[in-house]
């Protein structure tokens, strides 16, 4: 995990060297390949929109009915959209558009925070180290937020110069966002509303990271993905899209939908250690990004985690005699190795953890 195992092609160069083919490292087997991806409308779809706004009313009524909203959308999609949740439109914004200027910048000043596998902190170019692994359409930089142990400000890009300040803004709201969301999944499983919190580690040893990823425009959009079907190895994920063209797909069945994003709302979605944690009560659910030859595009995406060495299992109030674990107990650390070896792998990793009844 010392070095990449084959040299790292930096696809926004590669879009804008003018190839009219992609280099089959690109191409994806037939059965992986988007459809309609020129047109995602043909597929589109709105997934369930939550307003936070009264989640402090003094109506029980009202807090307990965004609870439950929540609570099924995260049974029966996964996903779910929240408005009024708090952050500033404005920081949001301007987040949103410093990245655009980063990916902007020549690529020697890039390349100046180039990244490896033993982190993947960096600017980067693919996930996972095997050799002929077939890759995604992007480039990516990704960063650690929390624990502050594992903050290194000096490894976020210096270029834009209000970079470094709009990420620890940005973060800080986001890890209260994600917070009060963790509470509100604990409650809507019948839980202490710290639990989900204090599994992860709590205030010390819970985990934060930031990947923002650049989705260069593609002249052959219909045999590639800009990130391939997986669902996420960690808690819950926070995404903000750019709004005016969809990419990011959600597995619905046998079908794939493509998501519609609100402007000012973030994309919320469970990860594989929530799964884990209700015991499959709530769902990781698998999805993917595809691109498009008109315009180049770039989403934010805020992960909330356990610790690396955190434990993480089946809450034991949601295990019965009826309702047995379904996982056994394993680190965030141990299980997130798997995608950064294999990369993308559907939701293959925790299917087969699944203990044998």
């Amino acid at each position: 995990m010392s070095s990449w195992p084959e040299p790292i092609i930096r696809v926004q160069s590669l879009a804008e060297s003018g190839i009219r083919k992609i280099p089959d490292c690109f191409v994806k087997p037939p059965s992986d390949r988007p459809h309609n991806s020129t047109d995602p409308t043909m597929t589109s779809v709105n997934v369930p929109l939550i307003d936070l706004g009264n989640l402090n009313s003094a109506n029980d009524s009202v807090c307990r009915e965004i609870i439950d909203r929540i609570s099924h959308a995260c049974r029966e999609w996964g996903f779910f959209q929240v408005t009024n949740h708090g952050v500033s439109h404005e920081l949001m914004e301007k987040t949103r558009a410093v990245w655009h200027e980063f990916f902007q910048l020549p690529l020697e000043e890039k390349q100046k925070f180039a990244n490896l596998p033993v982190t993947y902190e960096g600017y980067g170019s693919r996930i996972g180290t095997e050799v002929g692994a077939k890759l995604d359409w992007c480039d990516y930089f990704f960063l650690h937020y929390l624990p502050e142990a594992l903050r290194d400000e000096n490894k976020w890009p210096c270029l834009p110069v209000s970079c470094r300040k709009l990420v620890e803004e940005y973060g800080q709201e986001l890890v209260k966002l994600c917070r009060r969301l963790s509470k509100i999944l604990s409650i809507g499983l019948g839980l202490n509303e710290d639990y989900v919190h204090q599994s992860f580690g709590g205030d010390s040893e819970s985990s934060a990271c930031l990947r923002v990823n650049f989705y260069p425009k593609c002249p052959e959009p219909d045999l590639t993905l800009g990130l391939s079907s997986h669902s996420d190895p960690g808690g819950i994920t926070l995404l903000l899209p750019d709004t005016d063209i969809p990419g990011l797909q959600i597995r619905r069945g046998n079908n794939w939908l493509t998501v519609n994003p609100i402007p000012n709302t973030f994309i919320v979605n469970i990860g594989d250690q929530i799964q884990v944690l209700s015991n499959a009560i709530y769902k990781s659910v698998e999805h993917r990004v595809i691109v498009n030859s008109k315009k180049e595009r770039l989403s934010l995406a805020f992960f909330y985690n356990p610790g690396g060495h955190t434990l993480i299992k089946p809450a034991h109030q949601l295990v019965t005699t009826d309702c047995p674990a379904l996982y056994s107990p394993m680190t965030f650390n141990e299980y997130r190795s798997f995608i950064r070896i294999k990369g993308p792998c559907g939701k293959f990793q925790i299917e087969s953890l699944k203990s044998p009844r």
